[in-house]
């Protein structure tokens, strides 16, 4: 029998002006938490292909890929059953194009609002540093 392996996924810290979208999980692993728009990598997708297919799919919305922005490694023990989690997830900063927010049901709520207002709602572990890192990308020259 063999193991599973890890999954890949992709996020996207979303930059409209100066706020960056934040979306709320609808269900488990991280019901509940605030997050990056996001998902798996499916086979034979470029890391940015399916960057902008998951963000499109979970918001309606179109977006500019900037770089990345760092990772997140999430090991959940019994997330599916008995069966074990473990994802690396890639998050990248980017920018709004076009589209208005409109969620699948993956997500239950979105905002809209500055990087320093996010650390009053529960998020995900370490989203902040994530999103402060992605402002430092986007302000470079």
């Amino acid at each position: 029998m063999s193991r599973p392996a890890p999954e890949l996924a992709v996020s996207a810290a979303i930059f409209r002006q100066t706020n960056v979208l934040i979306v709320q999980r609808a269900s488990a692993p991280a019901k509940g938490l605030w997050t990056l728009p996001g998902g798996r990598v499916e086979v034979g997708e470029t890391l940015l292909e399916a960057l902008k297919r998951e963000v499109l799919e979970e918001t309606a919305l179109t977006i500019d890929v900037i770089d990345l922005a760092g990772y997140r490694e999430i090991i959940l023990p019994q997330a599916v059953g008995e069966r074990g989690r473990h994802f690396v997830i890639l998050p990248f900063a980017a920018r709004w194009r076009a589209g208005d927010v409109a969620l699948n049901d993956e997500l239950k709520d979105a905002r809209w609002m500055p990087v320093g207002d996010v650390a009053t709602l529960p998020t995900t572990d370490g989203l902040i540093d994530i999103l402060r890192q992605a402002e430092r990308l986007l302000a470079a020259p």
